[in-house]
């Protein structure tokens, strides 16, 4: 009998099977990079006052508190922000039915405009593995004619009523993060639309070589902001004060966290913080994430002067990130744009 679970992980260690026999040459290297100190709830903003439930006091003292963990945390978590309970469950629902397809279809389907991702093939080594797999959609695509199949037929509706909410909220925040600083957010409503922004949904499989295996390979995001619904399973880690600490799932909140973009535009007020999903031996872990992105032409610069980087377009950016990739491995950001 064909056993179904296994069907449907990608082949990971038969395509990357070098990586993975001389794992223990690379162990001291991953344990190091995956060692925890202890475990930490992010700060928890309440967004009603943002949205028509409270008075000026209430909204300043809000905006100070979002403000205050983009700066000290880089991540932090928001509950009553307006994306609805059922539709995050409605596309729980829709991504668990895509990802329990056969390997061998979801590479071939096409679904979602052929968004599927999986491993690493740029990896030379175990510490540059994410044992993972993914669908990365931009929102533009979510509408176009062969996007979903009639098999997934509520997919498309569900995931453009996801985006919506998302998007409000991701501007929502974006906004407040710039009229505190005293600059007008008229930077996200020029730049940032569904053509530049993406969803992914992300599958971690249980690995057998957890928990020295990476699910998500420790990175900085390199867009304005992210926000991220997780389930319950944890292995979300942040770096907090040189060390990482294990993000405490809380179902009722979204998690948001400041990218690349924001930190240069900020002149480092608002921090991008290195983190990484640990894969699980056991149990498989799912999430969503949604990115704020502006067109690849849009040039990021500071808020104000002086500046401590040179200008450069998000289209610069992303091609010096591949280009650092393909070369070392890894990704280097920011400090490539330091004046």
């Amino acid at each position: 009998m064909i056993d179904l679970k296994l069907e449907r992980d990608p082949p990971f260690i038969d395509q990357y099977g070098t990586l993975f026999s001389t794992r223990d040459t690379h162990q001291s290297s991953c344990d190091s990079e995956s060692s925890v100190v202890g475990e930490c709830e992010l700060p928890l903003i309440d967004l009603s006052a943002l949205r028509g439930s409270g008075d000026n006091n209430q909204r300043r003292a809000c905006m100070e508190a979002i403000a205050k963990a983009a700066s000290e945390w880089g991540f932090f978590q928001v509950v009553n922000h307006g994306v609805g309970k059922e539709v995050l469950e409605e596309m729980r629902r829709e991504q668990v039915k895509m990802f329990e397809m056969p390997f061998e279809k979801k590479v071939g389907c096409r679904l979602l405009n052929d968004s599927y991702r999986w491993g690493t093939p740029t990896a030379t080594s175990v510490k540059e593995f994410s044992w993972s797999e993914a669908f990365h959609i931009p929102l533009s695509k979510i509408s176009q004619e062969g996007c979903c199949s009639e098999e997934f037929s509520s997919l498309r509706e569900v995931m453009e009523k996801l985006a919506r909410t998302m998007s409000d909220l991701a501007r929502l925040l974006a906004g407040v993060l710039t009229e505190y600083l005293g600059h007008s957010k008229q930077l996200f409503d020029e730049n940032c639309n569904e053509s530049t922004c993406f969803l992914r949904l992300n599958r971690y499989p249980p690995c057998p070589f957890s928990p020295e295996m990476f699910g998500l390979v420790p990175h900085t995001d390199s867009d304005f902001l992210t926000i991220l619904h997780q389930d319950q399973v944890g292995g979300l880690h942040l770096m907090k004060d040189s060390r990482w600490v294990a993000v405490k799932p809380n179902p009722e909140a979204l998690i948001v966290n400041i990218g690349d973009l924001f930190q240069a535009w900020s002149n480092d007020v608002y921090k991008s913080i290195q983190h990484k999903v640990m894969a699980n031996g056991k149990v498989e872990r799912y999430s969503i994430a949604y990115f704020l992105c502006p067109s690849y032409d849009s040039m990021i610069g500071s808020c104000k002067e002086p500046s401590l980087y040179k200008k450069f377009t998000f289209g610069d950016y992303r091609q010096q990130v591949q280009a650092d990739v393909k070369k070392t491995g890894h990704k280097v950001g920011l400090p490539r744009f330091l004046l």
